[in-house]
């Protein structure tokens, strides 16, 4: 054959391999793809393939070249892909209270800080400011999933959906008035409207939020776990949070706080229990019986100094164990699931006296798989494999801090920052390229946050000392 003929046929070849490829809507190369399958599979050399708001293909870059020709590329070298990262309690709008009032008791907090700057300040333009706020804090860290408890949950979801970001949102439901709804019996109504409203969203995951069992009465309990259970949707609630919620619990009802919801039947379905410190081996064993979820919330336990969850002995017993930040305003200030990794798996080390408790891979697992196991998303979510909704972020390995690599899971949890995620997709949709986020206009959230800490220093001045 002359080489023209043979020319002619490779080239032949190649258009029939283009024309059996697949359409795909971004093609993702990196240094490292760490999947969070069941395997772990880490891909040395890895690419993925996205097709609307789903993952079509998870391979070496030979491979996913092979198969896909996209419309758009993204090449980062020096980088890894991972799972976007999954925050499994926070209360986001809470973002405009940063910093309110710290170095408190729990009690203390709530009653004397949180609970009075929000009955004066809190409205739906409040919580959509917040969320703003919050969601451009939190796309910045990885975070492409996260739980939320608060009010005026309506405007939380157009705001956090404007933002690109998927979210579960619980309307709190609490025995006194409230921001929103002035009764529990309002709000359990409220909620079911919220419920319908949302229940099909592409990005919102509608729940509901009894607030604890010290604040919530029983019935209150029991209506917003029928609701749940209606719908479908997750509950959360805080559970177990603080020695006094266990003690009173033990003093007044003679159960805990685990043994109280168990036996107003409200740990059926998906039920994410935030905190979960104070709990018994007893405690432990409901928990696994009716696979309710755990949101572990190291920073904020450390600083009210609520306690160490038992994380160790949930895990071993199977019980889904996710990580939450808890919050902006006094418990932790901030939303970094990076740094919630490290710390979370440092406490367990420390406190069991074992440098071998909670290892990277494990933390990782918790922020990713783990947490979407709490959420009852885990076929969705958490783990980078076809046919899962494309949620995925890229971590440089360019800084100080990540050079050089030698374990991925070491790198990610203990070494990295959140300033090292590089870019964020969110239903197949890029939400930051190169630190740049593309859903939010920065400049106008801060400026907003300066009119609430006015407006917030006016109504509460003598909580603000310092900025006197």
């Amino acid at each position: 054959m002359h080489h023209s003929s043979k020319f002619l046929a490779a080239l032949l070849l190649i258009a029939l391999q283009a024309d059996a490829a697949e359409p795909a809507d971004w093609i993702i190369r990196a240094k490292y793809v760490v999947t969070m399958d069941t395997q772990h599979h880490v891909i040395e050399g890895g690419g993925i393939a996205l097709r609307g708001s789903r993952i079509v293909g998870v391979g070496t870059q030979s491979e996913i070249a092979r198969r896909f020709h996209a419309k758009h590329t993204l090449d980062r070298p020096d980088a890894l892909i991972a799972p976007g990262l999954i925050d499994t309690h926070t209360h986001a709008p809470m973002s405009l209270l940063r910093a309110i009032a710290d170095d408190k008791r729990l009690e203390d907090w709530l009653n004397n800080y949180i609970f009075p700057a929000e009955s004066k300040n809190v409205t739906p333009e409040f919580v959509r400011w917040g969320t703003r706020l919050a969601c451009l804090e939190m796309v910045l860290a990885g975070i492409t999933t996260y739980t939320d408890m608060y009010y005026f949950e309506d405007a939380e979801a157009e705001a956090a959906k404007e933002a690109g970001v998927r979210a579960v949102l619980g309307q709190t439901v609490i025995g006194f008035p409230a921001p929103d709804y002035k009764s529990w019996q309002q709000a359990i109504a409220g909620t079911d409207r919220f419920i319908q409203k949302y229940r099909h969203d592409d990005l919102i995951i509608p729940a509901v939020a009894p607030h604890a069992i010290y604040t919530t009465p029983d019935d209150a309990l029991v209506a917003a776990h029928r609701l749940a259970i209606k719908y479908g949707v997750p509950l959360t609630i805080h559970l177990a949070e603080t020695k006094k919620e266990r003690d009173d619990a033990l003093a007044r009802r003679h159960m805990t706080p685990t043994q109280i919801l168990e036996k107003l039947g409200v740990l059926d379905g998906t039920v994410i229990a935030a905190h979960s410190i104070w709990e018994d081996p007893s405690d432990l064993q409901i928990l696994k019986r009716y696979r309710t979820g755990v949101a572990y919330c190291p920073s904020s336990n450390m600083k009210l100094a609520d306690g160490v969850a038992p994380v160790i002995d949930m895990l071993r017993l199977g019980i889904s164990v996710g990580l939450g930040d808890d919050g902006f305003a006094g418990s932790n200030d901030s939303a970094d699931l990076i740094r919630e990794m490290d710390i979370g798996a440092k406490l367990q080390k420390v406190t069991r006296m074992d440098p071998t408790a909670l290892p990277a891979e494990q933390a990782l697992e918790m922020a990713t798989i783990g947490g979407a196991h709490v959420l009852g998303l885990s076929k969705e979510i958490g783990s980078l494999e076809p046919g899962k909704l494309a949620d995925l972020i890229t971590i440089s390995l360019t800084h100080p801090n990540t050079v050089p690599v030698y374990n991925l899971y070491s790198a990610i949890v203990y070494a990295a920052k959140a300033a090292d995620v590089q870019d964020v997709f969110i239903n197949g949709r890029q939400i930051v390229s190169d630190r740049r986020v593309l859903t939010l206009n920065a400049a106008d959230i801060y400026r907003k946050a300066g009119e609430y800490k006015k407006q917030i220093l006016a109504t509460l001045p003598l909580l603000w000392r310092a900025d006197r």
